[in-house]
């Protein structure tokens, strides 16, 4: 008896488990989060595109992220939905891709569906396409069933998936039109000046620029880092203290809003309201990353203690959160149970501190100051509203290990490290622990998760982010190996993406020509163009100057056209253009003044180890200043 009922369980148990597509063999754990639908997904690859053909089925590309909340949703109503499933199956061969994992095939769709209708996405991303990857049809989010907004996957899909099949001549119309669109060759009207000036910068950046709340846009917003720093840039040049306010009024105002974790410190990703009130509650490695640099910057310029304690609290929060073996995880998830779940507080626990009630998540709680400091007993407040949180389990953390974003992470330590010392050596063991992982026998990796080997090849993001932390590292500790290494990197990057003087994100068939655009987190193009700037000064090279000129003549008529709206380009070309001081002095002087030198109003400031006594400033060309006290060539700096 007992044995029959043995037996009968594991039947059960057997027919219980749920049967898994072929995304179980991948590392991404947004890949992983959908093994068990029942939609039969595949990975991009030359295996899912030639099950296509074979079986005369389109192709249907979903592109998401594991923290993204409506990928959640999708996910939950849809593609675990067995009805719905069944039609993915029966009429496409269903591709899932991360977009954190294959950042350049998210570029080159997203772009895809910009031009089809004329404003941009996000993800989820929904791309309906025949198998030579020639798209007809494009969404974001899809509902199951019919909503106000959409036609429901339930008659989407078969009414797609047999036009596709009758390849009948309105499937040819359709499919000739997209094409159309999509192959559009982009025009830039040049600004009637034909000029890039500090003023015509200014003028863009103040267009877009919210003068209420500060920011950029008058709906949901993003820090858009690349901005505040070319109207930070554009302000100290021009000595415009009207426009570095606005900056400090912007960084005052994220720090002390919602869009800030008050408690434990760290920035969500965005705010839903012009206002930064109400975040997005997902935090993501490279936002920190961003934002640590800048609020460092801001503190040696003002001397404001909020900036700096935002540096400290973001950086103890990642310690606590996403570190592990000195490397960084990518992401929490704005979910626990319900969105904002543990970030949120009842009157009750409010009610403990001395803060002021808001009731602004019908009848829960995210804090928001609206002083322009914070209270006196503010230590005390986080410890007690810790206190509850620590009761509650933390979002879902996407751990996969991104180099770009690790290499982000490095250089936002050792930009952090004028503030305390300790963050230069967190970024030397996070740099050694991202190198002995993700760069294998002169090959350089884009990512994978703690235990597994990696397999993808590194993008030109990796490259570029890299070698900006290379550079930073060396700006700390005048280790000439990493500025030995930048180079190599660089020489790597170019072979592999950098053809008849177009950038390219990836070694990819489909020729993904790298973008400008660096709303979410800076341009990897505009990023290695700021590299080949800075290396041009620190080795003395005419060679290196002479890449760089030949990359920002090819890219200006986009600046012409966008200006601030393509902020790291700009400020690439300021660089270039106003030129990078080089301070020289034996390493003493430099390492005890470095408060002092990073302090000053011109933005653009290196630093080489020399052996003699005396400061020296000098640029490519020239050199302009020299003097036995600091302050009398910094003073010729600032009058550059």
């Amino acid at each position: 008896m007992k044995s029959c009922f043995l037996l009968f369980f594991l039947l059960f148990s057997l027919h219980a488990q749920k049967k898994l597509n072929d995304l179980q063999y991948e590392t991404s754990p947004y890949l992983q989060a959908h093994k068990t639908n029942p939609v039969e997904w595949m990975p991009w690859g030359e295996k899912a595109f030639t099950k296509a053909k074979r079986e005369h089925k389109a192709i249907f590309l979903s592109i998401g992220y594991s923290t993204c909340h409506w990928c959640h949703v999708m996910e939950k109503e849809s593609f675990s939905n067995k009805e719905i499933a069944k039609l993915f199956n029966k009429y496409f061969v269903a591709i899932k891709v991360d977009r954190e994992e294959l950042p350049d095939i998210d570029a080159y769709y997203q772009n895809v569906f910009l031009k089809m209708h004329h404003r941009s996405c996000g993800w989820p991303l929904s791309l309906f396409m025949s198998p030579e990857k020639k798209v007809f049809y494009s969404a974001g989010y899809l509902p199951a069933t019919k909503k106000s907004y959409s036609e429901g996957l339930e008659t989407l899909l078969p009414r797609l998936g047999k036009l596709y099949k009758s390849n009948s001549k309105e499937y040819k119309t359709l499919k000739k039109k997209t094409e159309l669109l999509i192959n559009a060759p982009a025009v830039y009207t040049k600004q009637k000046s034909g000029k890039i000036s500090l003023q015509t910068l200014k003028n863009s950046l103040l267009k877009e620029y919210d003068d209420i709340y500060g920011g950029f846009g008058n709906s949901k917003k993003f820090p858009e880092v690349s901005k505040l720093t070319l109207m930070l840039n554009v302000a100290l040049l021009s000595r415009d203290k009207e426009l570095e306010n606005s900056v400090y009024e912007t960084l005052d105002t994220m720090a002390l809003r919602g869009l800030y974790d008050q408690v434990e410190g760290g920035f969500f990703r965005y705010s839903v309201d012009a206002a930064w009130e109400i975040p997005h509650f997902e935090k993501m490695l490279y936002t920190q990353a961003e934002l640590i640099p800048l609020y460092t910057r801001a503190y040696l310029l003002t001397k404001k203690e909020l900036y700096k304690n935002v540096v400290v609290e973001t950086i103890a929060m990642l310690e606590r959160h996403y570190k592990k073996k000195n490397l960084y995880y990518s992401a929490s998830d704005a979910d626990s149970g319900e969105e904002g779940a543990y970030f949120l507080y009842s009157k009750q626990e409010i009610a403990k501190t001395s803060l002021e009630f808001v009731d602004n998540f019908e009848g829960k709680m995210h804090i928001n100051i609206y002083n322009d400091k914070r209270p006196k007993d503010f230590t005390k407040i986080q410890k007690t509203l810790q206190k509850f949180r620590n009761k509650r389990a933390y979002p879902f953390i996407d751990k996969k290990i991104n180099t770009a974003w690790n290499s982000m992470m490095i250089e936002a330590l050792y930009s952090a490290s004028v503030i305390d010392g300790n963050y230069a050596k967190q970024a030397e063991k996070t740099l050694q622990a991202l190198t002995n992982l993700m760069y294998n026998n002169h090959t350089l990796y884009h990512q994978t998760i703690l235990g597994a080997k990696p397999r993808q090849e590194a993008l030109l993001e990796d490259y570029s982010f890299l070698i900006g932390a290379l550079l930073e590292g060396y700006e700390v500790d005048y280790d000439t190996q990493k500025l030995a290494f930048a180079e190599y990197l660089l020489q790597k990057a170019k072979t592999l993406f950098y053809k008849d003087g177009v950038w390219y994100l990836s070694q990819s068939k489909l020729g993904i020509k790298a973008g400008l655009i660096d709303k979410y987190y800076i341009s990897p193009l505009a990023k290695m163009l700021q590299n080949i700037v800075k290396l041009a000064i620190l080795k003395e090279s005419f060679r290196y100057e002479k890449l760089a000129n030949s990359i920002l003549i090819s890219l200006e008529p986009q600046l012409q056209e966008k200006l601030a709206l393509t902020p790291a380009l700009a400020t690439s070309y300021l660089m270039q253009k106003k030129q990078i001081v080089l301070l020289k002095s034996n390493r003493k002087n430099l390492e005890k003044n470095r408060v002092k030198i990073e302090s000053i109003k011109y933005p653009f400031v290196l630093r080489e180890v020399k052996n003699f006594d005396d400061y020296l400033a000098c640029t490519l060309r020239q050199c302009f200043a020299k003097n036995e006290y600091l302050a009398q060539v910094l003073h010729a700096i600032e009058k550059k």
